[in-house]
């Protein structure tokens, strides 16, 4: 029986994926700051921004879904949350490869391309935006997942081992989608009208676990449609109609941000859609 490691057992994403790993067998070990009674698995106490307390917990692992993390360049102090983050994602990986254990998935975002907390908002270069798209944040979160990304490029050149950066989109439970929100379209203007499902959300990082794809790989794990009733044409026409640059024709209320490449490098397709609960 594999160990999987979670880091942020405790949060919103951690706990769908460790129900998610326990049902398929697997011994999964939580580490958090905070203790949860949703989890039937081991939990552990664990600072992530000190090494020594992060190799004692990773001992014994054969992979890691790395979620934890400040969620949001908001509540703490911009320094303080870079640098809790990044510490805490250097922490893992060096962990990991002290530790000798091949495979980690980190949960990045969206946000590492800029256009959700940019304090002067931007449109993309091209729609849909895929992982080829510069990223271009303005605050210290955005920032923070872009050094992640890059911090498990470098260990993946170090070491040869198999890294995800998963660049999530909003994460949204099934019970919390609004339809009333749904046919306002400028409450998810900065987030280019993407989401993903809790669940494919999850899934997507069992994919990952079962991947045998080599390297270290960014990936948008996003949704098939837009958070919106519009059309995307629409949606762009009225919220972007400077973006000039249309690689895809947009027929219907297909995603702007592209999970093409999430696809094909993990076999995973999202399944889920606020259009199901009409």
């Amino acid at each position: 029986m594999q160990t999987i490691v979670v880091t942020g057992g405790s949060g919103k994403l951690g706990v769908w994926v460790i129900k998610e790993f326990v049902l398929q067998g697997f011994r999964v070990v939580s580490l958090d700051e905070k203790w949860s009674d949703k989890l039937n698995c081991k939990q552990i106490n664990v600072n992530l921004t000190d090494l020594g307390q992060v190799v004692g917990a990773l001992n014994g692992a054969d992979a890691v879904i790395h979620l934890a993390a400040i969620p949001a360049p908001l509540g703490y102090t911009n320094d303080y949350i870079f640098g809790n983050n990044v510490r805490a994602t250097y922490n893992v990986l060096e962990a990991a490869s002290i530790l000798g254990i091949k495979k980690v998935i980190i949960g990045s975002s969206e946000s590492a391309y800029g256009f959700c907390w940019a304090p002067k908002p931007f449109s993309p270069n091209y729609v849909p935006v895929d992982e080829e798209h510069p990223s271009l944040p303005q605050e210290c979160y955005g920032l923070s997942k872009i050094v992640g990304e890059q911090t498990g490029e470098m260990f993946y050149r170090r070491t040869g081992m198999q890294v995800f950066s998963m660049r999530f989109s909003m994460i949204i439970k099934p019970q919390d989608y609004s339809l009333s929100s749904i046919s306002k379209p400028e409450q998810y203007v900065r987030i280019l009208w993407s989401y993903i499902d809790i669940r494919d959300a999850a899934s997507a990082c069992i994919a990952a676990l079962h991947s045998n794809a080599e390297g270290h790989h960014t990936l948008n794990i996003t949704s098939d449609d837009t958070l919106s009733d519009w059309p995307t044409e629409q949606l762009l026409s009225k919220f972007y109609p400077d973006v000039k640059d249309h690689r895809l024709n947009f027929s219907d209320r297909e995603a702007i941000v592209s999970n093409k490449l999430a696809k094909s490098i993990l076999d995973w397709n999202p399944i889920y859609s606020w259009d199901q609960i009409k």
